[in-house]
Parts: C-alpha cells; sequence; structure tokens
C-alpha cells in the first residue's frame, strides 16, 4: 500500500477518530532501520502513513532517532506531504501552554547529526532559505482553528541536542535571540524532507514555558503531563481536518528542490551511490 500524506508524531494518534488502519509496514532503509513500522490506513478518505518519531513506547531520544531512514520510508511509500508533531517548550510569554505554533524557521543547535542524504560521490546543496512549505502550512493553521486551538503561524523553532532541557543560561540566551519555541527533534526531518522533495511543516506543541519563565518551577510533573494529553487530543483533530482539506495537488517547489542542487558530474556518480539514492534521484539521471 502507497501513501499519499506522512504524519510523524507519537503513537497515540493510530486510535484517532476516523482513522482506518489497514496494514503495517516494514521498511528496509539503505540508512537502517527507521523508528518503528509505518501503520497505513485512510482517514477522511486519503490515504496515510502514521510513524511514531521515537518508537512504540518512546525508546529513542532524540539524538538515537534514525532521521535518515525515517523520511527514506517515507518517500518510498510514496508520501509527498509530512505533517510533523511534536511536543516544545515556550521561549515568549504570548505562546502559552497548550498553544499551537506552525514555524516557518528552525534555528540548528545539535551537534554531529546527520542532516543530508547526501556524499559518497554525490554533492547536492538545496536552497534551505524557507524550510516550511508554505502551502501546507497555511493548511494545518486553518486546521488548528477548525479545530478550535489556539494557533500562531511563523516564528522560529530552536533545536538543540538534548536529552537534558536548557540551562537558564541558554534559554535567556535564545530569547535574546528571538527564538520562539524549543525542541529536539524537527530540525533534521525538515532538511531531510526537502532534500527528498517533501514538503514539510511542523505543529509545535506547547506544553510548558522553558526554564526562564518565573513560574517555571511551580510546574509540576503532572501539569505538564496533563497538557501533553490535552495536546494529543488537539493534534487528532488538527491532523483529521488537515487532511480533509489537503488540496489533491501541489503548487508549491518542494518538489522540485534538487532540481538545480545537484552538483556532481552525473557521469561521476559512484553506481553504488546512485542505486542507494535511487528513489530520491532517478528522475534527475535519466
Amino acid at each position: 500500500m502507497k501513501a499519499e500524506i506522512g504524519i510523524i508524531g507519537g503513537s497515540g494518534l493510530y486510535s484517532m477518530p476516523g482513522f482506518e488502519a489497514l496494514e503495517e509496514a516494514h521498511i528496509e532503509s539503505p540508512f537502517g532501520p527507521p523508528s518503528d513500522n509505518y501503520v497505513l490506513g485512510t482517514l477522511a478518505g486519503r490515504p496515510v502513513a502514521f510513524l511514531a518519531r521515537h518508537g512504540q513506547g518512546h525508546r529513542l531520544s532524540p539524538s538515537e532517532i534514525n532521521y535518515r531512514a525515517n523520511i527514506y520510508g517515507m518517500k518510498s511509500l510514496g508520501v509527498e506531504r509530512i505533517i510533523s508533531l511534536s511536543a516544545v517548550g515556550s521561549l515568549k510569554e504570548e505562546h502559552r501552554p497548550l498553544d499551537f505554533v506552525i514555524p516557518d524557521q528552525f534555528f540548528d543547535r545539535t551537534r554531529g547529526r546527520v542532516s543530508t542524504f547526501f556524499g559518497e560521490g554525490l554533492v547536492a546543496h538545496v536552497s534551505f532559505a524557507d524550510p516550511i512549505c508554505p502551502q501546507l502550512a497555511a493548511v494545518v493553521g486553518d486546521a488548528c482553528r477548525t479545530a478550535g486551538v489556539n494557533v500562531k503561524e511563523g516564528g522560529t523553532y530552536l533545536c538543540m541536542e538534548g536529552p537534558a532541557f536548557s540551562t537558564k543560561a541558554e534559554s535567556n540566551v535564545y530569547r535574546s535571540w528571538g527564538m520562539d519555541v524549543i525542541g529536539m527533534t524537527n530540525l533534521q526531518e525538515a532538511k531531510l524532507a526537502r532534500e527528498a522533495e517533501i514538503c514539510y511543516a511542523t505543529v509545535a506543541m506547547v506544553t510548558d514555558y522553558d526554564c526562564w519563565h518565573a513560574g517555571h518551577d511551580s510546574v509540576t510533573v503532572k501539569d505538564i503531563i496533563g497538557n501533553l494529553a490535552k495536546n494529543a487530543e488537539n493534534a487528532c483533530q488538527v491532523v483529521a481536518s488537515a487532511v480533509a482539506a489537503m488540496p489533491v495537488g501541489r503548487s508549491c517547489r518542494c518538489g522540485s528542490a534538487l532540481a538545480h542542487a545537484i552538483l556532481t558530474d552525473h557521469k561521476l556518480v559512484p553506481e553504488a551511490t546512485r542505486k542507494k539514492l535511487g528513489i530520491l534521484i532517478e528522475k534527475y539521471f535519466v
């Protein structure tokens, strides 16, 4: 079974109302195993693929996730758009717990993560000035409003390494830079989705204020777990609305991101690399 729309988030989305699960797909990736099997089915009549970013049972830390395998798997299933759901901390008073933010920029504070499919004799430099698909972000923003979720469109997602959270000094520096939310996963997904010519948008779900906030120390684990549960409930409604409203065709430039990005002379690309990246580059090597 193929899929049209990919959803990356928690495994709780599999039981969302309206989703008809049909099968699980185990994908063999040349970059190793994805986080888990992909759950394939239909939602609002559209074929979708769900993936638990951290694996079912939340087994993988942000630094352990095989981002390349996860996005490669989506590409191999035929996915053209990815909606990524992610819990974040807020770096601005205006982004309150239970708010959703749809960032249009990223700032990378990770260390040593692999963020590209390319190398091994094939060089490509994709444009990443605008890392989020504007068409997809608009659909998701409308879906938030339909679901009655308070949403802010735009802003910067700072992606940190983790797994420990920020110090107060770090958090205050990020605030001075004008960052909006902080998380640990979505930058790599966005870069790889662009290389795979897949539209990508992040739904950043605020669970709490980062440690900079004066009221942070009074927030309990119970409070955060409650916010996570409510955000997951809201996320199900947002995803269902977004999938139902998704245009059939794409009018953005995401689907041709590699058109002018590959610099290596095609004749010099090693055969093993061409084979490994076949589903990403084959249309440019005919």
